[in-house]
């Protein structure tokens, strides 16, 4: 009978395990316990309490794992200069967000507004009985959900939010007996996801005993099945808008092969490409959730939540396009990005974890629509240097020079081999391969 390899055995109770131990369990798994277990623990905080606050974060935490923490300065937004947090472990992100930021700066800055914060919940019921006793009796039943949620909704209504709006569905002509009450919130400064997902709970309870005791139903009308009540991370009500622009005329010092009137119209083109090829709008869109998700890391939001909107707003139209878009007018070049963004500055991570707290402070204690806006632009300026460099010089060159380093590191070169590997590719293309025969040259003078 062949042996039982260790990664075949079911684990059991591993949840209600000592850190300890859980790291024990995973050593056994490599190669080299002792070196994984070391490896691991170099990376706990020397404050214990801190370690505290991290493993708690999530479930079977047994280390942490390091990003890194950059700024990028010089962002001028209605004015005002901020020095923007970014965490992220891809190369030439912060630089672009940076150099985007600088040129923009002499230039008229970035512009945001926020157009709208309004969140969705939703309480997914199935029910068969008379869809328009519903609607009689629905000024009534949504004021039984309020009091059923006063309790929830009275701190954050003391803030100017709460509970704006309720909307009753009937999809029953897509699924068999399937009603939907779609919820919109104000959540202010806060993420809110709690807050909604205990107010629809709420109100599954209350719907269930509000139409069992209604003299308006039928007996047969008086049983409904809750499926579930959960928020959406589709936000189209919670929307930033930021741009910049500038004289055409202003443009001709981005590129000496290029006037101001050819590099605008090349750029248009480029992100009117985005607009209509899936593939490339695929990419482009990232580009600009690099510079997002970047700040949302840094504060301590949900930069999934924020990428599933944005996708999914990128799709409204029916077909994935483009959240970037450009516009020549009158000799004027704009260059412009819409998105939903749901970001909170209370509650959650952005208080618990130390870091996120600090880049707040760092911001200047943003409201969260103030740190929409910041987001919003961080995106747009790295947008914006990536089809620069896409429509210029190429994106490899500046991208390469930036990833040098993870070569470098990569090969295990030295202080001095890394000094003469920056001098060297100083006007040179930078490759995995090239950086390989250059050192490999200098390794054997």
């Amino acid at each position: 009978m062949p042996r039982r390899r260790k990664r075949d055995i079911i684990i059991k109770g591993f949840s209600k395990l000592l850190k300890e131990d859980k790291l024990k369990i995973v050593a056994e798994l490599m190669d080299n316990s002792v070196e994984t277990i070391d490896l691991m623990k170099s990376f706990w905080h020397p404050d214990h309490q801190k370690q505290k606050i991290f493993d708690e974060f999530s479930e079977n935490t047994i280390s942490n794992f390091y990003i890194p923490y950059g700024v990028s300065p010089n962002v001028n937004i209605n004015g005002k200069l901020y020095l923007v947090p970014m965490v992220i472990e891809e190369s030439s992100v912060v630089a672009a967000a940076s150099s985007g930021a600088k040129w923009w700066l002499d230039h008229g800055g970035f512009h945001a507004e926020v157009v709208g914060v309004t969140k969705i919940g939703q309480l997914h019921f199935s029910w068969h009985g008379d869809t328009n006793k519903l609607r009689e009796v629905w000024d009534e039943l949504t004021r039984t959900f309020r009091t059923a949620t006063a309790h929830i909704t009275a701190n954050m209504e003391k803030r100017g939010g709460g509970i704006t709006g309720f909307e009753l569905l009937d999809l029953t002509d897509k699924i068999k007996d399937y009603y939907q009450i779609r919820v919109s919130f104000d959540t202010k400064d806060s993420m809110g996801a709690n807050f909604i997902n205990s107010c629809l709970e709420e109100f599954g309870q209350a719907l269930k005993s509000f139409v069992s005791i209604h003299p308006v139903f039928s007996d047969k009308e008086k049983e409904v099945t809750i499926i579930m009540a959960i928020l959406s991370n589709y936000t189209p009500g919670c929307l930033v808008k930021t741009w910049v622009e500038c004289d055409i005329s202003e443009l001709d010092s981005l590129d000496d092969e290029l006037t101001g009137a050819e590099f605008a119209e090349k750029f248009r083109t480029a992100v009117e490409i985005a607009e209509v090829d899936t593939y490339r709008a695929t990419t482009h869109n990232k580009g600009i959730f690099n510079g997002i998700d970047a700040v949302a890391i840094a504060t301590g939001n949900d930069f999934r939540a924020i990428e599933a909107a944005g996708h999914t707003y990128a799709s409204k139209d029916g077909r994935y396009k483009s959240l970037s878009h450009v516009e020549i007018k009158d000799g004027r070049f704009k260059f412009y990005l819409e998105l939903p963004l749901a970001l909170g500055t209370v509650g959650g991570l952005t208080s618990l974890h130390p870091l996120a707290k600090q880049s707040l402070e760092l911001l200047g204690k943003p409201t969260a629509e103030e740190l929409m806006m910041i987001a919003a632009t961080m995106g747009l300026a790295n947008n914006f240097s990536a089809v620069r460099s896409l429509v210029t010089k190429g994106i490899q060159r500046g991208h390469m020079k930036m990833h040098l380093m993870n070569i470098l590191n990569h090969f295990h070169a030295t202080e001095e081999e890394k000094e003469l590997s920056v001098e060297f590719f100083k006007d040179k293309v930078v490759s995995f391969a090239s950086v390989h025969d250059f050192l490999k040259e200098i390794r054997l003078s």
